[in-house]
């Protein structure tokens, strides 16, 4: 399996959703949509995708903000050794416990604990298994872009597996599901038209 890598560490959080917290430069690999799992201890993993990434201020960048010919050094160090971490809102979205199941876990992610990227592999092993379960956690999530998250994940899903196979079927259960709702079907479909053609062609 790839080496793993460290987007940063439980602030909080529930069984649905959690925070994560990490510096600047942490921030080069996770992406909007990204899948990410984290540990739940005896072997258990939690698996959620990156739904919302905020920035948020503090004293001195307020005064930077204002402040004219800032200097890059001091820009530097203001993103390298800032106290306000970069915050990432993580959609639950399944579980491990021996094998991928699409349901909620039974605890959330502790305070500090450890948030890592999955890799290629992983996320073609997650969203292999089952018949897409985890949709219903995200098409549920309130204060969430759905279609652009389903796009940003289903970009990289569909990269993962490496065929048009999955993406197709992704769709076509999508429409299933979405049936009764089309407001939301037209703003799923058309993000993941532009994200990914492949998907929503022929």
């Amino acid at each position: 399996m790839s080496q793993h890598y460290e987007i940063g560490r439980m602030l909080r959080g529930s069984t649905t959703e959690f925070v994560v917290g990490c510096k600047v430069t942490q921030l080069e690999a996770p992406e909007f949509g990204a899948l990410v799992r984290a540990p739940l201890g005896n072997g258990l993993q939690a698996y959620g995708l990156i739904a919302n990434i905020s920035i948020e201020d503090d004293g001195l960048v307020k005064q930077l903000v204002t402040a004219e010919n800032v200097e890059e050094s001091v820009i530097a160090d203001n993103r390298l050794n800032r106290n306000v971490p970069i915050e990432m809102t993580v959609l639950v979205v399944g579980h491990r416990n021996n094998s991928i199941h699409h349901l909620l876990p039974p605890r959330p992610p502790l305070s500090l604990d450890v948030i890592e990227l999955c890799t290629a592999d992983e996320i073609a092993e997650f969203t292999a298994a089952g018949r897409f379960g985890y949709f219903r956690h995200i098409l549920r999530a309130e204060n969430v872009p759905v279609g652009e998250l389903l796009a940003a994940h289903l970009k990289a899903a569909h990269t993962a597996h490496g065929d048009d196979g999955w993406a197709q079927r992704a769709a076509q259960e999508l429409i299933t599901l979405l049936r009764d709702d089309y407001a939301t079907l037209t703003a799923v479909m058309g993000a993941l038209s532009d994200a990914v053609p492949e998907i929503t062609a022929g």
